[in-house]
């Protein structure tokens, strides 16, 4: 049985509304705290303001956020406000949505630096009852979060901007209401950058800059993903950066045994090393080795796609050189088994030196990809490590260059 996020959400909230009495201040409090206890579990100290209730509408004065690095908290001096706030009949809420005002601030004064951001929202919030509050009502306590245009301004001149930023959920729960998947989409869209001021100033960058065609970017970034909860299968389809006249980086991944329970267990050791005692450090130590019995990799893949940058760096180079490109271009190659040569290992420098060749001479695409036989976890592959030329075949190691991306 599958279902959104917002219509679960949406259900349970008008289900609770029907059996429940008008909230309290002492559910409010009890809705804050059960927030800081869910997200407690992904390593962030959350404390909130005071809060005010009216009809199904919390509002608060303000939060810090602290991370449990030891960084300094982020500290949001604003009123955050969720509405549509209930509480269930087992104990857990449901809430709408969460809102925070624009916010339109300076940042920096020398050069004046301006930040704009609208339209800040996370939608679809579930909380579990305090008795079962874990790593997965963690993972499906947000459907959505998303944002109106970002801009950031220096000395009042255009410097960055973002046209929206979104990221949804979608979830799939089993007969007895059990999460089993989710679904996940992340885009930054619009993204548009103007570098003639650094042109203008910097006597180092601005040159580079100017050469590369990169006074004026635009672009996108994107990931789809799916996670079972049962098996941890973890598909990463795109993780894409992709920019207009310059050239697109995307990730894939397939990977098995990354479940809810391993998580959590990772996030409850992660303590600072310089505050870690023997025996977490020890800890820390079985838990690494579990995560590398426990993952089992399919496949993966990082590739480039050029779309004039390529081309352009190595004409920046070759005029610094003084040499015609093409001449260039043949000193690269002649020192590219070289450089590969000093890994030791003549299978990669077969494998290598053909594509990153191919590349140089008409720059396309580049992409490294492992893709073994039979998926193979990540503890067998570090004991491969050892023997360099095994590694490669038991990781399916492929270098190609030009070459279609994979359906």
């Amino acid at each position: 049985m599958t279902r959104t996020t917002k219509i679960r959400g949406l259900m349970l909230a008008s289900a609770s509304l029907l059996v429940i009495q008008p909230a309290t201040a002492l559910e409010a409090q009890a809705f804050l705290d059960r927030l800081v206890a869910v997200y407690k579990l992904g390593g962030y100290d959350i404390s909130f303001g005071a809060a005010t209730l009216e009809g199904d509408t919390i509002t608060v004065d303000g939060a810090t956020i602290g991370l449990g690095d030891g960084s300094e908290p982020w500290t949001i001096e604003t009123e955050l406000t969720f509405t549509g706030v209930a509480e269930t009949e087992d104990g857990g809420f449901t809430a709408e949505s969460l809102t925070v005002p624009d916010i339109d601030t300076e940042f920096a004064q020398d050069p004046v630096g301006h930040l704009s951001l609208v339209d800040i929202a996370a939608n679809d919030i579930i909380l579990p009852p305090a008795e079962e509050v874990d790593m997965v009502a963690l993972l499906e306590s947000v459907g959505s979060l998303t944002t109106g245009p970002l801009t950031l301004t220096r000395d009042g001149a255009d410097f960055l901007s973002i046209e929206a930023i979104e990221a949804f959920n979608e979830f799939a729960y089993d007969d007895a209401d059990e999460l089993t998947d989710i679904a996940s989409t992340f885009d930054v869209t619009g993204i548009s950058a103007d570098l003639s001021a650094i042109v203008a100033e910097d006597p180092q960058a601005g040159p580079v800059i100017e050469a590369l065609g990169l006074s004026q970017i635009s672009g996108n970034i994107s990931q789809t993903m799916t996670w079972s909860m049962g098996d941890g299968h973890m598909v990463v389809d795109q993780f894409l950066f992709d920019f207009a006249d310059i050239g697109s980086i995307d990730f894939t991944a397939d990977v098995s045994g990354f479940t809810p329970a391993l998580v959590e267990k990772l996030n409850a050791l992660d303590v600072p090393a310089e505050n870690a005692t023997r025996e977490q450090v020890q800890a820390q130590q079985m838990a690494a080795m579990e995560l590398l019995q426990a993952i089992t990799l399919t496949s993966a893949s990082l590739r480039y796609d050029d779309a004039s940058l390529a081309g352009k760096l190595i004409d920046m180079f070759a005029s610094q050189s003084g040499a015609p490109r093409a001449q260039f271009v043949e000193g690269l190659k002649a020192m590219v088994p070289q450089l590969v040569a000093q890994v030791g290992v003549p299978e990669l420098t077969q494998m290598v030196v053909p594509a990153v060749n191919a590349f140089l001479d008409n720059p396309q695409s580049l992409e490294i990809a492992v893709r073994p036989a039979t998926p193979t976890t990540l503890l067998v592959l570090s004991a491969a490590a050892a023997n360099p030329a095994g590694l490669i075949s038991a990781v399916g190691l492929d270098v190609t260059a030009n070459e279609p991306a994979a359906e």
